[in-house]
């Protein structure tokens, strides 16, 4: 099965020589990569966010294995939607489904499915892939796409795909792919996604999703990156670093109506 690119040319460039070409803007060349277990990456359009995400991709060492977590922005499909076997395209070419991680999930993580249809359109996973294709061309994948839950079931998921990544038993990176907050002003924005992010960086997770809840903060991929903490924690990972904060305001200069952009590395 074959994941044709959704929003190549809407997102991000729609050929391959003009998205190398913003991708080796995008991302800085740093010597000494940190391996690391996860990340946070958001996942607008580069123009906004691309920045944010190719200063964390540029400075960790990508594994031959991702595990890409990304929210439900349409609804469609299951509620814990795995990508089957396959492979996915974009301008920079392909990447194939890693069968044997797949298998590991569907076999250790609770209320996963194998699905198609809740990938799709949905954007938040798909604007990882060329980041990871760039810098690791033999890179594969799993994807895995997340409606909302509880904490309970956040921390089930977490705990399952880490011990299927333990059961996998080589280095898998995973990306939980998030915006911050949505449509608000630049000061109130940043103020919100302060107390989120202190959460993210104190491994925090179910605080990460009360403080979301009780703040109305509008992170969009809250589920995903409590997930990854869960499943980080899990694998021993006890460190984590913003590499860079900023807001559409900062590129279109408007700041009365922005959205919060964060890149997070764990390890």
């Amino acid at each position: 099965m074959q994941r044709h690119a959704a929003v190549a040319g809407q997102f991000y460039p729609g050929t391959r020589e003009q998205l190398q070409s913003v991708l080796s803007g995008l991302v800085p060349a740093v010597p000494e990569k940190r391996r690391v277990l996860g990340v946070v990456a958001p996942h607008a359009g580069y123009i906004y966010s691309g920045a944010i995400a190719g200063k964390v991709y540029g400075r960790i060492a990508i594994p031959p294995a991702v595990l890409i977590i990304g929210p439900n922005h349409h609804g469609a499909g299951a509620a814990a939607a795995l990508y089957p076997e396959g492979e996915w395209l974009t301008p920079l070419g392909r990447t194939a489904i890693n069968p044997r991680l797949n298998t590991l999930l569907q076999h250790h993580v609770p209320f996963i499915e194998s699905d198609s249809s809740a990938h799709r359109f949905e954007h938040s996973l798909e604007v990882q892939v060329p980041f990871i294709q760039y810098l690791r061309p033999d890179a594969t994948m799993a994807a895995l796409c997340l409606g909302h839950g509880d904490f309970a079931a956040v921390r089930e998921i977490g705990k399952g795909i880490a011990a299927a990544i333990r059961a996998y038993g080589e280095d898998v990176l995973m990306v939980a792919s998030s915006d911050m907050t949505h449509y608000e002003s630049a000061d109130s924005a940043r103020r919100k996604d302060e107390l989120a992010l202190a959460r993210v960086l104190a491994f925090d997770p179910e605080g990460l999703m009360k403080i979301c809840h009780d703040e109305h903060i509008t992170m969009c991929g809250v589920i995903p990156t409590a997930v990854m903490l869960v499943a980080s924690r899990e694998l021993g990972a006890t460190q984590a670093e913003l590499a860079a904060y900023g807001t559409s305001g900062d590129v279109t200069g408007d700041n009365s109506q922005v959205v919060g952009y964060a890149s997070v590395d764990v390890w």
